[in-house]
């Protein structure tokens, strides 16, 4: 059965998303602020939910009409196929939420939608009451402009959620947004790869999956495994098509420290419990006393701000450092996220580029400053001066 799937994500990394979804064959794709839509059947959206790694959530899109009251919101919702979906014990709590809507109460558009919903199901199911004991399925109408679009999530936890944090810090850099991060740089796997803010581990560890081709779902679940045979067939099929995917044999160098020890422990924790504790090196070390000896590295790091750090003014003398760490490091790329307005005079140098992103609901910039091109016949592996054994 094919469907129209929306896709979410925070604002900012729409264009990274649509590039994932194409590199899994995706072709036809529209983009609006925060999500993506497309068309596919049950293995497109397994799909999706078990490959993206800059997506928040996954959602089937049941219905999308214009309503300025509310019986017209009854009214077409009552006419969608929920029955089709939805068994005569599913579990449907409706969500809301209104922009610039004539239906601005998101209680009451939820509640018709519910009901519309009950009273359709009754006539197909032969049922006067529903148990909803069974199978979830997440309803949420979104009201924006007075159009309503009624979706169905297929994802449960956001899609953040890998399985592998169970330690991290303060303020912990969403694993998406890190994941985002990896894919805007130049990196790739046979380049050396250092964060020497890595907190928790997040961003080394989202590199490392890369490397790996690791799926960012392969270790949790999903809502949608529970609609039906059918949802559950396509997830097992192509959850072992990606454990199938796995690079286990190139060597990789990445490495993450940090000034706090806990930290450094618990990223160390966070990458064995999924299996990356002899393919990342973390360890303890002032940003200003890192070794960073290697030709043509990447920096990729979020620098401590806000609830991370205890003082704005030592969040400006880290970002002073950094920069004065690569200020003689030439052939190496550096990229970072920060809130802080006057960043690139605190590092000394202006940005190549910078992008807008969005850090939860903080705005920060992502800085990105080009080192050159690796000559082509440039031999990685004899140019590293870490040894992963000893470190």
């Amino acid at each position: 059965m094919e469907y129209k799937i929306q896709v979410t994500t925070a604002f900012g990394l729409e264009a990274v998303t649509k590039r994932e979804m194409q590199d899994l064959g995706i072709e036809q794709i529209t983009v609006e602020d925060g999500h993506l839509e497309t068309n596919g059947d049950e293995y497109t959206i397994a799909k999706l939910n078990i490959w993206l790694r800059t997506a928040d959530r996954v959602r089937i899109v049941f219905g999308r009409f214009k309503a300025y009251t509310f019986t017209e919101l009854f009214d077409r919702t009552h006419a969608l196929p929920w029955e089709d979906l939805i068994p005569p014990n599913g579990e449907f709590p409706v969500d809301g939420k209104s922009y610039k809507s004539k239906l601005f109460s998101i209680s009451d558009s939820q509640a018709i939608v519910k009901k519309a919903i009950v009273e359709k199901l009754k006539k197909t199911h032969q049922l006067d009451w529903f148990p909803e004991t069974g199978a979830r399925f997440p309803i949420e109408v979104s009201l924006r402009n007075d159009i309503a679009t009624i979706t169905v999530d297929t994802s449960g936890e956001s899609l953040h959620k890998r399985g592998y944090r169970k330690g991290q810090g303060k303020a912990p850099l969403k694993e998406t947004l890190a994941a985002a991060m990896v894919l805007l740089s130049y990196w790739n796997k046979d380049r050396t790869l250092h964060d020497p803010f890595c907190g928790s581990g997040t961003i080394p560890i989202e590199a490392a999956m890369i490397a790996r081709n690791i799926a960012p779902g392969l270790d949790r679940a999903f809502t949608l495994t529970e609609f039906s045979d059918v949802f559950k067939k396509a997830f097992a099929d192509v959850k072992k098509e990606a454990f199938q995917a796995v690079d286990y044999d190139t060597p990789l160098y990445i490495y993450g420290s940090d000034i706090d020890h806990r930290q450094v422990l618990t990223a160390r924790d966070n990458a064995a419990r999924i299996g990356l504790e002899e393919d990342i090196t973390f360890f303890v070390k002032d940003i200003r006393d890192v070794d960073l000896l290697d030709k043509y590295g990447v920096c990729i790091t979020n620098p401590p701000y806000g609830a991370r750090i205890s003082d704005e003014e030592e969040a400006k003398e880290l970002a002073n450092a950094l920069g004065h760490r690569f200020k003689d490091l030439p052939t190496w790329s550096v990229y970072a996220l920060s809130p802080i307005e006057e960043f690139e005079a605190l590092y000394g140098k202006k940005a190549d580029r910078r992008r807008k992103l969005f850090n939860g609901d903080l705005k920060v910039q992502y800085y990105q400053y080009y080192g050159p091109r690796p000559p082509k016949d440039f031999n990685y592996a004899s140019a590293k001066v870490f040894d992963k054994k000893t470190e």
